[in-house]
């Protein structure tokens, strides 16, 4: 897994990089096909204090991308719902490779001409 955090108006400093990958290490216990992740951690520069800190998250996986982005006053706020949200995705996303829904239309073919 390539894993890619950056930041926009802020310096990522160690803690930040490791508090973001304690947190998406739960991705990775529900889904382990994850080939990319890349998240921006953003400071905008409103006038309002409140949800000016964002972050923002695309997973890639096999066969899909997966995005998610959360805004708060606390950067690491907006980290943990960035993560609830992503956590939610990535589960939907494997109980739709396993419900069987997603059947290739070769293999439907296959399926018939043996029967």
């Amino acid at each position: 897994m390539n894993l890619i955090i950056s930041g926009h108006h802020l310096e990522v400093t160690p803690a930040l990089r490791n508090y973001v990958v304690s947190k998406l290490e739960r991705i990775l216990r529900h889904f382990d096909q994850v080939v990319d992740v890349k998240v921006l951690l953003t400071v905008e520069k409103q006038k309002e204090k409140e949800k000016r800190q964002r972050a923002e998250c695309t997973v890639r996986v096999k066969g899909s991308d997966l995005f998610a982005q959360s805004a708060h006053f606390d950067l690491y706020a907006a980290v943990d719902c960035l993560v609830d949200k992503l956590d939610r995705k990535v589960v939907e996303h494997k109980t739709r490779l396993q419900s069987g829904r997603f059947d290739t239309p070769k293999r439907d073919a296959m399926v018939l001409s043996l029967a």
